[in-house]
C-alpha cells in the first residue's frame, strides 16, 4: 500500500501553491502595466514620426544612431553620471546635515529655512555664469548646480522624516536620560528612513536634470549628454539629440530602481534588527 499524505501536508501543498499563484499574480500586476505603457509610447511615437520627419526621428533611426558611435554616447554618459554622483552626494549630505541640526534646534530652522526656499526659487542659469567666474571652466561649477537642484527637495523630506516621531516615545527615552545622539541614532533615523528613500527617489532623477542644465549653462569643458545636446541641436541633428535623451532616460530609471532596491534592503533589514531586539531570550524553567 502507498503511504498517502495526511490533511496536515496536503494543506501545505495547497497553501505553497497559492502563495506561488499569488506572487505570480503581483508580478505580472508589477511588470505588465508599465510595459503596455511604454509600447503604447513607443507605437504613438513610431507612427508621429513616420509622418513628421522633420520633428521626431523613429525609433530605428536613434538606435542606429547609438549603434553608430556607441563610444560618444558612452563617453559622455560617464561624465554626466559622475556630475551626477558628485552632485547629487554632496546636497544630499548637506540637506542631511542641515535637516539634523533643524531638527534638533529650532531657532536654526526658523533663521534658515528661509534662505533655502530662497535658494530653491532662484533659476540655477542665472546663477551659473557667477559659479564659472567664481570657480572657472572646470567640474566645480556643474557639481554646485546639481546639488543645488536636490538640495532644497532633500532637506524638506529630511526635516519631515526626522520630525515624524511619536512624542510619548521620545518622552521615554529621556525619562530613561538618553542623550540627544541616542535619541537621534534609535528613534529619529529608523523612523526617517520611509522619508529619507522617498526623497532619494525624487532627488536622484532630479539630478539628472540637474547635471543636463550645468552642462548646457555653466561654459567649460565640451563633455557630457547635455553638451552634446547642444552640439547636435546647433547642427540639427535629431537623431543624437533623442539619442542622448533616451541614455538620460535610461539613467533615470537605473538610479530610480537602485533606490528601490536599497529601500527593500535596509527596510527589511531594519525590521528584522527590530524583531531581534524585540525577542526575549528563553532560559531553562525551574
Amino acid at each position: 500500500m502507498t503511504d498517502r499524505p495526511d490533511a496536515g501536508e496536503r494543506a501545505d501543498v495547497i497553501s505553497g501553491d497559492l502563495q506561488r499563484s499569488l506572487a505570480a499574480r503581483l508580478r505580472l500586476r508589477t511588470w505588465l502595466p508599465p510595459l503596455v505603457a511604454f509600447v503604447a509610447l513607443g507605437v504613438g511615437w513610431q507612427l508621429y514620426a513616420v509622418n513628421h520627419p522633420y520633428v521626431l526621428p523613429t525609433i530605428p533611426e536613434i538606435f542606429s544612431s547609438i549603434w553608430d558611435s556607441p563610444a560618444v554616447f558612452w563617453d559622455n554618459a560617464l561624465v554626466t553620471l559622475q556630475e551626477v554622483a558628485v552632485g547629487a552626494a554632496c546636497g544630499m549630505g548637506a540637506a542631511f546635515v542641515l535637516a539634523v541640526v533643524m531638527a534638533e534646534v529650532r531657532v536654526v530652522e526658523r533663521a534658515l529655512m528661509p534662505l533655502a526656499v530662497v535658494l530653491n526659487v532662484t533659476p540655477v542659469v542665472a546663477i551659473a555664469p557667477g559659479l564659472v567666474v567664481a570657480f572657472g571652466f572646470g567640474m566645480l561649477p556643474k557639481y554646485l548646480l546639481t546639488a543645488i537642484i536636490v538640495f532644497f527637495p532633500f532637506l524638506v523630506s529630511s526635516l519631515a522624516g526626522l520630525r515624524d516621531v511619536d512624542p510619548p516615545a521620545v518622552e521615554v527615552l529621556r525619562t530613561l536620560h538618553a542623550s540627544r545622539w541616542e535619541i537621534l541614532w534609535r528613534l529619529r533615523l529608523p523612523s526617517s528612513l520611509p522619508f529619507l528613500f522617498a526623497g532619494a527617489r525624487i532627488c536622484l532623477p532630479l539630478s539628472v536634470v540637474g547635471a543636463v542644465v550645468a552642462e548646457l549653462s555653466a561654459a567649460g569643458k565640451l563633455a557630457g549628454l547635455g553638451s552634446l545636446i547642444e552640439l547636435s541641436a546647433q547642427q540639427a541633428d535629431l537623431r543624437t539629440i533623442y539619442a542622448s535623451v533616451f541614455f538620460l532616460a535610461v539613467i533615470g530609471l537605473l538610479l530610480t530602481a537602485l533606490v528601490v532596491f536599497l529601500q527593500a534592503k535596509v527596510l527589511w533589514w531594519a525590521d528584522g534588527a527590530d524583531r531581534r531586539r524585540t525577542r526575549r531570550p528563553t532560559g531553562p524553567r525551574r
